[in-house]
Order: C-alpha cells, then structure tokens, then sequence
C-alpha cells in the first residue's frame, strides 16, 4: 500500500531517522550482504576504515537525509553500505542495509555516501 498523506509519511521518516535515540547514526560500508547483523563489514586501510556519523536533516514530504560521510576504504569491492546506532557497537547496534551500485577500489580510497530514507 502506497501511503498518501504527507503528514503520516512523515511521522514515520521520523521516527526511523530516530530509531538511534538521536539524529546521529553511524554509516558503515561492506563487502557482501551484512545480513540483519551487520556482518561482512569493511576493515584495515591506511587510514583505517572506521564507520562515519551522519546527522539527519528535516522530514519533508516522507524523506529524511542524512549529512554527506566520506569513508576511507581500502583496495576491494563494497556491494553495501549499513546504518548503526554506535560507532563501534556490534550486532545489536546495526539498524539497516541497502545495497549499492558495486564499486571496486584498485588502491586506498574514499566512498562518499549520503544516506536517505523515503516512504512511499
């Protein structure tokens, strides 16, 4: 069912943007499905791979959008990226994935990613 009315998408584009307990949530990259726990998670790199906090902006229209993160990766295919509530948490933490676009990295380098969440 397509939800029509704009103000009962956006109660619920707030509340997942606060399933964290805060506007912040931690954005993760990885080389496979992670699952519903957050498995196959990114690591090692100089710099070293670390999840990025991203701030959600305003719900308009059913969409919320998180601030832009730029995540050093080292040299590997990345098929997904995740969402956390903490920076360092495990499996309990992790709130969801989505899959993107396969980007292999032949050396150290940056995947930027703006993360959104729209209802429909």
């Amino acid at each position: 069912m397509t939800i029509s009315v704009n103000a009962t998408k956006n109660v619920l584009a707030n509340a997942y943007a606060g399933i964290a307990g805060s506007n912040v949530v931690y954005v993760s990259v990885h080389v496979n499905d992670p699952g519903s726990t957050g498995i196959n998670e990114a690591s090692g790199g100089s710099p070293a791979y670390a999840r990025k906090p991203s701030t959600w902006g305003a719900v308009v229209n059913g969409q919320v959008t998180g601030s832009q993160v730029a995540i050093d990766l080292p040299a590997n295919t990345y098929n997904y990226a995740g969402l956390w509530k903490t920076a360092t948490g495990g499996q309990a933490d992790f709130i969801d994935k989505v899959a993107i676009a396969p980007t292999t990295l032949g050396a150290q380098g940056q995947l930027l990613i703006t993360p959104t969440f729209t209802v429909s």
